[in-house]
């Protein structure tokens, strides 16, 4: 079906649910790794206790992707999608910050990161579904620009809380202090608010034979029928998907890595805290969540920029490009102890974030075939997770065997890894790009 073009209001609403979404992952990035110390958590530790995030990701993305693919009713195709996600995500995020112990903590990732996938995987194809393949750079660029919105007001949160309106209290070992606890409440209600906004401003279109639809969806029941329809999916892989996939694996290796590691190398390198309980420690992650809001900041001012430099470079050169500009930023982490030059390195960083949340998904978006584009982003997505399950399974033994335990080591790394990822774009085949190419010659 051809798909008529959106206005930017149109593109807005349909977005804006990502704002919440990110506003939640954002809390779990910025102090998840400080909240399992708090807890009594070593350096080595971390990266195991994080295994829940990606694995649950592995899990829950394709399952959901191909799901919504064969979802109609009042809702659509998508939203319900949302909805529940958003409503777990909800109450994952309100009990998260009140743990005392380092099994709770462990379990309720389970169910938070499994509740923020099932409302974050089907948007990727609701821009896919709705908008025609003209405007798809637009849609995932406006996706970009509501997660860096919602990552860098989540990011500084507790920062701005405790030193713009000074609430603060006397903490007891093994507990979270309060700026942290009233963020995750904030950003449960922000979670629930954007996508609910999302829900019920932006309808979708129906299949074009519904009839059809039904009877497809009937022959494919069944876990045994779902799990063939799978497989058989990621055997038939489209060719960019499968060039692209390195790329990501890559890109999201180094992005773990600065997310386990980055909140307490500030507290440790930069601000010189002893142990988890002096005030240099939480001065330290408040104010990583600060770097962590600039590199979001950047994602959403740089957002703007990404439909025109696509146009001018290519989509493949502007990622690679963009990449190697967050490997920069990364690096430059082990020779910086001043902690206002740590909003220098999160500039760069930024820019290849806000690549990394467009770019390979307005490339990809355009290879899918028809019906299959929830379960492809859904593999897709499991190249997001995959590096992070073998980044939990195997850094901890680099961090305490190879790194001794050096927290600002394992966020380099991060960089190193970004910039492989930039070299290996130049491997991906753009077919928009080339028909573009194409069209300039003829």
């Amino acid at each position: 079906m051809e798909r008529p073009p959106r206005s930017n209001w149109q593109i807005w609403n349909m977005n804006f649910g990502f704002f919440g979404i990110q506003f939640g992952w954002a809390l779990q990035l910025t102090y998840m790794s400080a909240i399992y110390e708090y807890l009594g958590a070593r350096a080595d530790q971390i990266p195991i206790l994080w295994l829940a995030a990606p694995l649950t990701g592995l899990l829950v993305q394709p399952i959901v992707g191909m799901a919504s693919d064969r979802t109609w009713g009042r809702l659509g195709r998508r939203r319900p999608y949302f909805l529940v996600g958003a409503i777990l995500s909800f109450a994952a995020l309100i009990l998260m910050p009140r743990c005392t112990a380092l099994w709770m903590a462990a379990g309720l990732l389970w169910v938070l990161d499994a509740s923020i996938n099932i409302s974050m995987q089907p948007f990727r194809a609701f821009v896919a579904d709705i908008l025609p393949e003209s405007q798809s750079t637009r849609g995932y660029a406006m996706q970009s620009l509501f997660i860096g919105l919602g990552a860098f007001i989540a990011s500084a949160l507790a920062y701005m809380l405790t030193n713009v309106f000074h609430l603060t209290e006397v903490r007891a070992a093994g507990t979270v202090p309060i700026a942290v606890r009233v963020s995750f409440y904030m950003g449960a209600a922000a979670f629930l608010g954007a996508v609910l906004w999302t829900v019920f401003t932006t309808k979708e279109y129906p299949p074009e034979n519904l009839e059809e639809f039904k009877r497809q969806k009937a022959a494919g029941a069944g876990v045994a029928a779902g799990m063939l329809e799978l497989w058989d999916s990621i055997c038939k892989m489209p060719r960019v998907m499968r060039q692209l996939a390195w790329v990501q694996i890559s890109t999201w290796v180094g992005l773990y890595c600065m997310w386990l590691y980055f909140p307490v190398a500030v507290a440790r390198n930069v601000f010189g805290a002893a142990d988890t309980n002096s005030p240099q420690y939480s001065a330290g992650t408040e104010w990583a969540g600060v770097c962590f809001g600039m590199y979001s900041l950047v994602c959403f001012g740089f957002s703007f920029a990404l439909p025109a430099l696509a146009r001018k470079f290519g989509r493949k050169g502007t990622h690679a490009l963009c990449l190697i500009c967050g490997g920069l930023g990364l690096l430059s982490v082990a020779v910086i102890h001043n902690k206002m030059l740590l909003l220098l390195s999160m500039t760069g960083v930024g820019v290849g974030w806000a690549s990394t949340l467009s770019m390979p998904y307005s490339i990809l978006g355009g290879s899918l075939p028809e019906g299959k584009t929830g379960v492809y982003m859904g593999i897709f997505n499991s190249f997001v997770v995959i590096p992070e399950i073998l980044v939990s399974l195997g850094f901890g033994w680099i961090m305490g065997h190879l790194l001794g335990n050096n927290r600002s080591a394992a966020v380099v790394a991060g960089g190193v890894f970004f910039l492989l990822a930039a070299v290996l774009m130049h491997r991906v085949d753009d077919s928009r790009d080339l028909r573009n190419a194409v069209a300039a010659k003829s």
